[in-house]
């Protein structure tokens, strides 16, 4: 694969300690031996970088849909010890809390083929995309204070969901320990007008059908079943996530300096998780995924209203199958060396994948293990798999987020169009819209790794379990 990496099982490698000067354990990943032909050198360096961070346990980790990102690669994952350890954003990304939703419905392809078209117009009418967009709702000022501090859960309370939709979110859509007090003024002028909207760049609402089970008794405790028509929602914290981030690193890269942190990289400043600046980032992170999942439920009321009205079927007939965090850093409890202590997760593009008996389940799920969802790009499949206890063993209950990109945006934009590429979908059945046709080009199929081979790696390695295959059928793009 790359000199100086150890092969530990066929879809398994180890970057090992003495590979970069400093790192105090060794790396680990999960990529193919086809994936690998494609990695970026780039990606395992800041690997290896991340290992070098005080109070990290075990390994430092990356997906197989690992790719270069700031600080951290965007697949990694990483848990320090709150003692010892550090808080970084980089370890989280601009986008917090960018994370996916699936909803079931109870009609089929047959069911709305004739009306497919005006249903993607009607989406692509009620939820605002692109950069900027700004919300329908028309959100009074002091919602945004409870976004932040309650998440899905002010949505829902306000009439935009009901109380399912919460047990079928990680975290109960709402992280504990938000402080509206360290986000910004410009910030929060930045979220307020942007709740129930779709942002720009990866993120869309897609339409799909389940077109093959893998594991019948997890697709049936999920509600999931062949034929069946499903909503995947994939969206973030929008402007108030990215400025947050942008605020608290200028804030971290001194407390770098303070505490006499050497990194090898800039990107990676951070502070102890004890420290003022530490417990000031993540407040205002968790302030900002919290935004993100008000955000998600918000577009979810939007969907179900629109499905409701054109096919005649009940709000409540639309299920929520489970809502995912990637880019987040979150307080949990794990096996360290044979001994259960708490950490602090960084999860930067990748997912959390409890396994089975998890308290952090719901308890018609407990004996499955959590719903995790893996969107594809476009024109290829989604899948939706569950965690494993082999995950808890081995990676801090986390797996891979999507398919992870191979081509850059101004890449993608110099050698695609948009409207072919549209057009080649529109003859797979696919519809596409989008707020213009750089939109489309940049997050063509072919700038992202296959999404079948990403989720045959996380399944071979037991890190995740197959349980259902999904197709685009319309797709709405940021």
């Amino acid at each position: 694969m790359i000199d100086g990496v150890v092969r530990i099982a066929e879809n398994e490698w180890e970057v090992p300690c003495g590979y970069l000067p400093g790192m105090r354990v060794p790396g680990r990943f999960f990529l193919s031996e086809s994936l690998g032909r494609i990695l970026e050198p780039g990606a395992l360096q800041q690997l290896a970088n991340v290992a070098t961070l005080p109070g990290i346990v075990k390994h430092a980790l990356a997906m197989p849909d690992i790719h270069w990102g700031y600080g951290f690669p965007i697949g990694g994952v990483a848990a320090f010890s709150l003692e010892d350890g550090v808080i970084s954003p980089g370890g989280v990304g601009f986008d917090i809390n960018c994370g996916v939703r699936l909803l079931t419905t109870p009609v089929s392809l047959q069911d709305i083929s004739s009306r497919k078209k005006d249903l993607i117009d009607q989406l692509f009418h009620v939820v605002p995309t692109g950069v900027g967009a700004k919300s329908s709702q028309k959100l009074p000022t002091h919602a945004l204070d409870e976004m932040m501090i309650k998440g899905a859960r002010w949505a829902v309370e306000n009439g935009y969901g009901n109380e399912r939709d919460l047990v079928r979110c990680e975290e109960a859509g709402g992280m504990k320990g938000a402080s509206i007090k360290t986000v910004s003024a410009k910030a929060r002028q930045r979220g307020i007008p942007q709740g129930g909207t779709l942002g720009s760049g990866n993120h869309f609402l897609e339409l799909q059908v389940v077109r093959e089970i893998f594991d019948p008794v997890a697709a049936g405790a999920f509600g999931l079943q062949e034929g069946q028509v499903c909503c995947m929602i994939h969206c973030g914290s929008r402007g108030l996530g990215h400025q947050v981030c942008t605020d608290h690193l200028k804030l971290l890269e001194a407390a770098t300096k303070k505490y006499q942190i050497k990194l090898p990289d800039r990107q990676l400043a951070c502070a102890p998780i004890s420290s003022p600046e530490g417990r000031d980032y993540f407040s205002a992170m968790a302030s900002s995924a919290n935004y993100a999942w008000a955000n998600r439920q918000l577009i979810t009321h939007a969907v179900r209203e629109v499905m409701e009205k054109m096919f005649s079927i009940g709000y409540d007939e639309m299920p929520l199958v489970y809502d995912v965090a990637h880019n987040v850093a979150k307080i949990e409890e794990h096996h360290v060396d044979g001994k259960r202590m708490q950490v602090c997760v960084h999860r930067k593009g990748a997912t959390r994948a409890f396994g089975p008996g998890s308290v952090d389940l719901p308890l018609e799920l407990s004996t499955i293990g959590q719903p995790v969802i893996i969107p594809g790009s476009m024109g290829t499949s989604s899948y939706v798999l569950c965690g494993t206890t082999t995950a808890m063993e081995k990676t801090f209950g986390s797996t891979c987020h999507g398919a992870g990109r191979v081509m850059s945006r101004s890449q993608a934009k110099k050698r695609l169009s948009g409207k072919e590429v549209a057009a080649n979908l529109a003859k797979e059945g696919i519809l596409v819209r989008a707020p213009h046709e750089n939109a489309i080009a940049d997050e063509a199929p072919d700038v992202y790794k296959p999404s079948d081979e990403v989720v045959r790696v996380v399944h071979d390695a037991g890190i995740s379990r197959l349980v259902a295959r999904l197709v685009p059928i319309g797709v709405i793009k940021g």
